[in-house]
């Protein structure tokens, strides 16, 4: 974690470590599978090809993160002169926090939300939405971007765009594996008679599987993490409270449209873009708004409680 006056969170350190390195093993290990795999057929070509490719997109994810989720977002940088108020105020908690101010955008679009990333608190970006900005009063607001400033100041955004490559190269690999089933893949493996692509299907689907819950663990602690931090920083956690209940209210009033074009930022979001409880909510990025308001709860009873 940077040096900044954020409240420091070991739990979360150690599980962005612990995550990294299970991810890393993870990636190891489904390289050699391949590797076994192709020189079953007198060949690693495929393998180390595929290592390249997981290797060539953790670096970009790394180096490019900031301008690939604004792009994503449609989000636009704003100036001072642009945007006063929002600068203002990102001013004021950067100063609170004692951290590098990051760049600060702002997303075209109805679904109330707010995100950060960049490879470093020098390269960060925080970017709100138009429509987080018409349904949050100034103190709710500020509530939001102390959570989404904490995450710059954890480095928690950087590990969960760099440990997403390894699920992303098993993705490739399981559609590759698909359309080797379909066009011919009838080769078969020299050990078990099984066809190459299917034992390729179902490595990477084990892969990419447990890449999913690994992540989806230490988004749900990162959020809560981001929630104490920011609400400690502000010292009004009846604020961040009201906010979240807020975006998540009026997510069931932003057309289907809007919150699909929205969802591939779902783990960047302070709240992400669904509406009601299904089987997306059981496998969400977030922890549940149950969880984030009892958390907010004991830290107002904490804070207002008359010290000896």
């Amino acid at each position: 974690m940077a040096r900044t006056r954020f409240v420091g969170d070991s739990g979360l350190t150690v599980r962005m470590t612990t995550v990294m390195f299970l991810l890393g093993a993870l990636f190891v290990g489904f390289i050699a599978i391949l590797m076994a795999i192709a020189g079953s057929y007198g060949g690693y070509g495929f393998a180390v090809i595929v290592g390249l490719i997981g290797i060539g997109i953790a670096v970009y994810q790394w180096w490019s993160s900031d301008t690939v989720a604004m792009r994503a977002m449609g989000a636009r940088e704003v100036s001072p002169q642009q945007a006063p108020e929002l600068h203002g105020m990102i001013d004021r908690l950067c100063a609170m926090a004692d951290m590098p101010k990051p760049r600060v955008g702002i997303a075209d679009t109805a679904v109330p939300n707010a995100f950060a990333t960049g490879r470093s608190p020098e390269r960060a970006v925080v970017v709100v939405t138009t429509g987080i900005l018409r349904t949050l009063t100034a103190e709710e607001l500020e509530g939001v971007l102390a959570h989404e400033l904490s995450h710059v100041a954890h480095r928690d955004v950087l590990v969960m765009t760099v440990a997403s490559s390894a699920g992303i190269v098993a993705s490739m690999v399981t559609q590759g594996a698909q359309y080797g089933a379909i066009f011919g893949g009838n080769r078969r493996d020299n050990n078990n008679g099984l066809p190459i692509w299917l034992v390729m299907l179902v490595v990477s689907l084990i892969t990419y599987a447990v890449s999913f819950l690994l992540l989806k663990l230490l988004s749900r602690y990162r959020e809560l993490s981001a929630d104490r931090a920011g609400a400690y920083l502000t010292m009004k956690p009846q604020a961040l409270a009201s906010a979240l209940q807020k975006i998540t209210g009026s997510m069931n009033a932003i057309p289907d449209t809007d919150l699909r074009a929205s969802q591939k930022m779902n783990a960047f979001f302070i709240a992400p873009a669904i509406r009601g409880v299904s089987l997306r909510t059981l496998t969400s990025t977030h922890p549940t708004l149950e969880q984030r308001l009892e958390q907010l709860a004991t830290i107002e009873a904490e804070l207002g409680r008359p010290t000896a």
